[in-house]
């Protein structure tokens, strides 16, 4: 029953494309008008047939994983672009379209990011080990959306650029106050501090994270100047001058958004700059990837714009600017991707093939979000003040370097 529907829903999905199915028994059917966008798998399980009707987007990540599903001439990409481009909710069945919008509905509950359930998901992704991201991130271990001011810019210097971009948008002076809200291994603490001149505090989850930053921190002789703490955001109470907050906001989780924001003013001193960096969607507000939240980011949300702007009204801060990165993650993340391949077997050393496959897979479905789908990046600057920036942007372009020494 559960192929006979498979093979039902398939059909009406794929309108542009070919996918060419290779069934248990051996049997092949293809699918779609054909074209240039093909793609060829091979199920090996029967029983999989009914995940892939029930819950598809869960059910396909684990099989690929599992390699109950394997894809011709591993091409990933190949296949999850074709299902994108075909991706029609109209013509999912109803109950696929009813779970889809349960779990939207839940999502409130399942974004519960309580203090203890925050650290609990920061530890499940960003607690692997140091030495693990290592293989694929830049130098200075940015985990976020680098900037590509050109697109044959390498990694290391679109991520120079974009920590450069935002220090340009924070209006940085020597001696500020600054909060770096999920600061990661320290970079954007360490840039600011080191060439802007700022006194950061960087707060995060993440213990393996925590370490490196004061490590690094250290052999840069800034330990005097920042100060890295495992703690929530929610327990800080000090005023900062300056609050930055890159690649966290996707982990607040829905029902958390006026918290956040409000916690922002609260910190944030009257003339104060605070520049949030987030993914988002340019489209309405959906269900988060049942096999993203169940693998890589529990507890994790891409939010719409409709869903922050009301939460950073309601917080009173002015939204001074809004610019929104199309394809620049997309750039970054084949760019890691690129290099998780290139050091594959060092990561075969602590690694079985059943996590490559699933870090290859969630590369690969993040890259297609950001070419294919509705998904960019957001980057609010946000001010109790009008005038606290400058009316237009030219200050933004005139130079993309630090612009100031450390203060004595």
């Amino acid at each position: 029953m559960w192929q006979t529907i498979f093979e039902k829903m398939v059909s009406r999905l794929i309108q542009n494309g070919e996918l060419r199915v290779t069934y248990p028994d051996g049997r092949t059917r293809s699918f779609g008008p054909g074209g240039a966008l093909t793609a060829a798998i091979h199920i090996k399980d029967k029983s999989l047939f009914k995940g892939l009707c029930t819950h598809p987007d869960l059910a396909l990540g684990e099989a690929y994983m599992d390699e109950r599903l394997t894809i011709e001439n591993n091409d990933i990409e190949g296949l999850i672009k074709l299902v994108l481009r075909n991706s029609y909710t109209s013509v999912l069945p109803p109950w696929v379209q009813f779970a889809d919008r349960t779990r939207f509905a839940l999502g409130r509950w399942i974004q519960r990011n309580t203090p203890e359930l925050a650290r609990s998901n920061v530890s499940h992704h960003y607690d692997l080990s140091n030495d693990f991201y290592r293989l694929f991130l830049d130098e200075d271990m940015q985990y976020s959306c680098a900037y590509f001011t050109d697109p044959a810019m390498s990694l290391e210097e679109a991520q120079i650029a974009k920590k450069n971009h935002i220090a340009q948008k924070l209006h940085i002076e020597p001696g500020m106050r600054v909060l770096d809200i999920g600061c990661g291994w320290g970079g954007m603490a360490i840039t600011l501090a080191r060439d802007y001149g700022a006194r950061v505090t960087g707060v995060t989850l993440s213990r393996e994270q925590l370490a490196l930053a004061r490590e690094r921190a250290a052999e840069q002789g800034l330990s005097d100047v920042i100060d890295f703490r495992l703690i929530d955001y929610r327990e800080i109470n000090e005023p900062f001058d300056r609050i930055v907050s890159v690649g966290m906001l996707e982990h607040v989780g829905l029902p958390h958004y006026a918290e956040y924001f409000d916690k922002v003013s609260d910190l944030l001193s009257p003339d104060g700059i605070a520049l949030i960096h987030t993914i988002g969607r340019s489209g309405p507000p959906m269900a988060e990837s049942e096999w993203i939240t169940k693998y890589i980011f529990p507890g994790g949300y891409v939010p719409s714009l409709s869903e922050l702007a009301p939460p950073i009204e309601k917080s009173g801060l002015w939204n001074a600017d809004l610019e929104v990165l199309r394809l620049h993650y997309a750039m970054t993340l084949r760019h890691w991707l690129q290099r998780f391949d290139d050091n594959i077997d060092k990561v075969r050393e602590t690694h079985d093939d059943r996590f490559i496959r699933m870090w290859r897979y969630y590369l690969t479905v993040c890259f297609l979000a950001f070419e294919e789908q509705k998904q960019a990046v957001f980057q609010f600057q946000l001010t109790h003040r009008r005038d606290a920036v400058p009316i237009t942007r030219d200050y933004l372009y005139h130079d993309h370097g630090p612009r100031r020494q450390a203060a004595e």
